[in-house]
């Protein structure tokens, strides 16, 4: 009788022992209970429930249209999916901006009633106060910094950011800041790969990139772009392993073939 081993849980301090021995951490997306249990059990260090749900779920042209109740829920179904990953649920646009004490209750929720391990950010100084606030209530906080979706309108454009002067300044400031403030890691959007090399450098704290080049301490991509089931992004970062799309289409036209001919159901397929 084979008896399963106990499986060891990825948690902050694992990814922290992983950057100090040079060991790349891997991250990808997940927002529903069946993809997130092929991940985890593929042996993927970190799931990032991540906003981007927005679009790849819900067919919304920006991230900022997913409330926090909708977050909540992708979470919960992420989670019953995960025996060993960490896994970063994404607070919202509009669910911590206002002040640190709405950013706190956003938290709260998000850890109460997913079960998940740990919120991300985006922003640098203008959130500092939250961070700290959450940190100091035991919630372990992700950072993001770069490109950061949720200020699409503001910026005007997915553009490479901090390509230099006082936006890579700016950056290299806020990303010391959140260090301090007690963030465990930080994402790495859309910079040049010089820039987040000499951040990732710099920290203590693992360094996560999505478009920001191989000296981050670990990677993330949106699994609907790297499975090619959403075949219309195709930015310079991405690497597709799989082309989903092509063949979920195969699969469903045979099948309609086979209903139409009379083919399906069988006799082998039928009471």
């Amino acid at each position: 009788m084979s008896v399963n081993k106990e499986v060891k849980r990825v948690t902050t301090n694992t990814l922290q022992k992983m950057k100090n021995a040079g060991e790349k951490i891997s991250m990808l997306t997940a927002y529903d209970f069946s993809f997130a249990k092929i991940i985890d059990s593929a042996g993927i260090d970190v799931i990032l429930v991540g906003d981007s749900a927005s679009n790849v779920m819900a067919g919304h042209e920006t991230t900022l249209p997913i409330t926090l109740d909708q977050m909540i829920y992708h979470a919960s179904s992420v989670i019953r999916g995960v025996e060993r990953c960490l896994v970063v649920v994404d607070l919202p646009f509009g669910s911590y901006q206002s002040n640190s004490d709405i950013a706190l209750a956003s938290a709260i929720r998000i850890m109460k009633e997913t079960g998940a391990h740990s919120v991300k950010m985006e922003g640098g100084e203008e959130v500092i106060d939250s961070i700290r606030k959450i940190v100091s209530a035991g919630i372990p906080v992700m950072g993001h910094l770069g490109l950061i979706p949720q200020s699409i309108y503001k910026f005007g454009t997915y553009a490479v950011r901090a390509k230099g002067g006082t936006e890579a300044d700016k950056l290299r400031r806020d990303a010391k800041l959140l260090e301090e403030a007690g963030c465990f890691a930080i994402v790495l959007e859309k910079i040049p790969a010089e820039l987040a090399k000499e951040v990732s450098e710099s920290l203590t704290i693992p360094t996560i990139g999505i478009g920001a080049g191989g000296d981050c301490d670990g990677q993330v991509l949106v699994m609907h772009d790297m499975l090619g089931i959403n075949t219309e992004f195709k930015p310079r970062f991405l690497r597709q392993y799989l082309n989903i799309h092509e063949l979920a289409v195969k699969g469903v036209q045979q099948y309609i073939s086979d209903v139409k001919s009379g083919d399906f159901p069988n006799d082998q397929e039928q009471y």
